[in-house]
């Protein structure tokens, strides 16, 4: 097939810049445009050094595109941005997004955890969450799919298969999330300045990340009712990576071995997301530049309990490898073409 044209709006952001990084391999893709309103004229090199002597189109502002011939798009923008932006494409492109904007399924909880009316809540009714191993049907006739967030696609694809599953007691789930720091975004701010954030540990939002709402959302969807988590994200001295620790008790009449059993099952198949074997314990660097995502199941010292991790790349699987996964669903191609990295180590 002839190659398909994309736009990348935001491309001047770490998940815009990892997005590029992975689309110039991709055998199906063509880059036509790349925005940033604050770096409009320049080469992406100027930017991205670590991009330069790729034959990529100068960076230009949004308004300034030539949508006619472009076929996809993502959307890197900062949470709050994307929706007006999204809503003046062109009918024929199909959006990829990989903000928050149109992850929560609800305006009014939209409203409640990021301060301000959606903006766009006719196009929200037609998103369709893009956690790729849950909602593949829908993203493959979907024109709107909202990637999900860095840390629920890890909470996500390590918890949903089991509270469906009943194996869990749904009600009692302690999630510990570590992340590095350029999930923290592109912009100026003193938590993760040098001198900050190295050679230290820091729980933040405590109680009141966004993620948390989008978490509950998906994990009440695979219950079947209503549920909420204790989520606390700690920020960790690396520049990519996450880590999810999870607590909980499993649920009567089931055990450890139901535990793995359940996802053993669900991702038999997958190509990105992977149970380790019993005793082996995943870690970031494991993952790191990959869209890998690697789950492991430990029994709790606490009888009745049980210990369960998941560790992806937050730029990649978390978020700009995500997007070319569900890109490869909408358009019907290899799910995993221009995602055959293996992990960067040590």
């Amino acid at each position: 097939m002839s190659s398909i044209k994309i736009a990348v709006i935001g491309a001047s952001g770490y998940t815009g810049a990892d997005l590029v990084r992975l689309a110039v391999r991709h055998p199906d893709i063509e880059i036509a445009a790349l925005t940033a309103n604050t770096h409009a004229g320049k080469p992406v090199a100027e930017v991205f050094p670590h991009l330069a002597g790729l034959d990529l189109p100068d960076l230009v502002r949004n308004e300034d595109v030539d949508w006619s011939g472009i076929d996809a798009a993502f959307c890197g923008l900062p949470h709050g941005t994307s929706q007006e932006v999204i809503a003046t494409l062109p009918e024929h492109i199909r959006i990829i997004d990989m903000s928050a904007d149109f992850r929560l399924r609800d305006t009014q909880t939209y409203a409640q955890w990021y301060g301000h009316e959606h903006l766009a809540p006719e196009l929200q009714k037609t998103a369709v969450y893009g956690l790729t191993e849950l909602y593949r049907e829908a993203i493959a006739d979907a024109r709107l799919v909202a990637c999900p967030g860095c840390y629920p696609t890890a909470v996500l694809l390590l918890l949903a298969p089991l509270v469906k599953a009943g194996v869990l007691v749904a009600d009692d789930l302690v999630i510990d999330a570590k992340s590095g720091v350029s999930g923290a975004g592109r912009s100026l701010k003193q938590n993760i300045l040098f001198c900050e954030a190295g050679e230290g540990l820091s729980p933040y939002a405590i109680g009141t990340h966004r993620h948390a709402p989008e978490i509950e959302q998906e994990l009440s969807l695979a219950a079947g009712r209503p549920l909420v988590t204790t989520f606390t994200p700690h920020l960790a001295p690396m520049s990519r990576g996450e880590l999810i620790t999870a607590y909980a008790r499993i649920a009567d009449g089931a055990s450890v071995e139901a535990v793995r059993a359940v996802l053993e099952e669900a991702y038999a198949a997958e190509p990105f997301v992977h149970l380790m074997a019993s005793g082996t314990t995943p870690a970031t660097q494991h993952v790191r530049g990959s869209n890998h995502c690697r789950l492991a199941v430990f029994e709790g010292r606490v009888p009745g309990r049980v210990i369960l991790i998941s560790t992806l790349d937050n730029l990649v699987k978390g978020s700009s490898g995500q997007a070319i996964q569900n890109f490869n669903v909408m358009f019907g191609l290899a799910e995993i073409a221009g995602l055959e990295q293996l992990a960067l180590f040590p």
